[in-house]
């Protein structure tokens, strides 16, 4: 009697884009168990794109429901992860897919930010059906298209840390009589800063959003740090914290920037604002323009980033972590393939990756901040910045200028651009 030969599982695998997000591990862990009971073998494709777009598929572990059961409470990644971008090296994607294959990778889940999306649609576009392939958002920066006001996962326990941290710093700030100028991560938006300023009670938050023009003048910049901490003064305080969004270096005037020692430029002469340090240019600029005032302010600089990307993830994510890795893997061998996985009210709602893919810019759609909501208002509201009402209340302006060197019609002139 012949034996029958035994039916070769089918197998998933997972790889992990861009950068750290509290939650990575348990995405991994649901899809994991999910699809081991569904008769799937998984694998772990190590630090995303790096190895295969380079064509070596031997850089792959074993995922079992033994070694990623009780990973949903932990920080990083335990696949490890990368920015390496393969359609940027000659033959990049070309050798990703092949390694896929030879892998016999059957269905593909991407976790990643907006770049790691774009990839993700590019594979399935080029591979045609061969992989069945989903991605789950992720990233600190909550910038991905979500509808409504869902978060990226990672998002929520990145706040909540930078809450804990901004509360500590405003402390030192009253002890110390200072005020503290905290850059944080978010790449063209300024979701973070804004939760985390909210949240924390900082003195102020200035996000990229807040500013409708494509350029913004560092000069306005500082003079609105100026106002808050004038203000501030009149109020009896010497310290404050202003969150300032990394996004904000975007849109920053290049040509006013030129005029700044120790800037690093491209081959191309162009500022690399990657590289401008926010808070030490800002701190700068703020204390030269207030001691021309009369103004003596202790001015310090730092920023909070790279303390909340591999976090252990709060009770939130990890329970929503649990729901994306799960949904992606229902998604996949429910026999569908090609889409952004999101939870909506519970449920798994796919969105297809032509729906989030701006045929324009041919890249992933950014979400900005809505400054249109009573969300960003409240905000707003309990910040501590001069304002125009302020400039047009004489007995007010009077005081405000008296901190300075400035005649009243002079201090309402300088700032009246805010």
């Amino acid at each position: 009697m012949v034996q029958s030969k035994t039916k070769k599982k089918k197998r998933l695998a997972i790889l992990v884009g861009g950068g750290p997000a509290p939650g990575i591990n348990g995405v991994i862990s649901a899809a994991t168990i999910e699809a081991i009971n569904r008769g799937i073998e998984v694998i772990g494709i190590r630090d995303g794109f790096k190895w295969i777009s380079e064509g070596k598929a031997n850089h792959i572990d074993r995922l079992t429901i033994e070694n990623t059961s009780r990973i949903h409470n932990t920080g990083g990644s335990i696949i490890g992860i990368s920015r390496v971008n393969p359609l940027s090296s000659t033959g990049g994607m070309k050798n990703s897919i092949d390694c896929l294959k030879r892998l016999e990778v059957k269905y593909l889940i991407t976790i990643g930010g907006d770049g790691t999306l774009y990839l993700a649609s590019r594979l399935e576009k080029e591979l045609k059906g061969h992989i069945k392939i989903a991605h789950v958002p992720k990233t600190i920066d909550n910038n991905m298209p979500l509808p409504g006001h869902i978060p990226t996962f990672g998002f929520e326990t990145a706040r909540h840390i930078g809450t804990g941290l901004v509360h500590h710093l405003m402390e030192d700030a009253r002890t110390t009589n200072r005020w503290y100028f905290v850059v944080t991560m978010g790449r063209k938006t300024g979701h973070l800063a804004l939760g985390i300023g909210k949240a924390s009670g900082a003195t102020l938050t200035i996000i990229p959003e807040e500013f409708r023009q494509k350029k913004i003048s560092l000069k306005n910049i500082v003079t609105i740090l100026e106002g808050a901490i004038i203000k501030r003064k009149l109020m009896g305080r010497e310290d404050g914290v202003a969150i300032l969004a990394e996004g904000i270096t975007d849109k920053l005037d290049e040509n006013e920037l030129k005029n700044l020692t120790d800037l690093s430029m491209d081959e191309h002469g162009r500022i690399r604002l990657s590289e401008v340090d926010l808070g030490q240019v800002l701190k700068h600029q703020t204390v030269t323009s207030l001691k021309e005032k009369g103004v003596d302010a202790r001015i310090v600089d730092t920023s909070i980033g790279y303390e909340l990307r591999s976090a252990p993830p709060i009770p939130f994510d990890a329970s929503y972590a649990k729901n994306l890795g799960y949904s992606t893997v229902k998604f996949l061998l429910g026999g569908r393939s090609g889409a952004l996985i999101t939870i909506q009210r519970g449920k798994k709602i796919p969105i297809p990756f032509d729906k989030v893919i701006d045929p324009k810019t041919d890249s992933t759609k950014v979400r900005m901040v809505d400054i249109n909501t009573e969300s960003y208002e409240v905000a707003q509201k309990y910040m501590i910045k001069l304002t125009k009402e302020d400039l047009a209340n004489q007995q007010e302006l009077k005081k405000l200028a008296k901190l300075t060197n400035m005649k009243p019609n002079e201090f309402k002139a300088y700032f009246s651009a805010i």
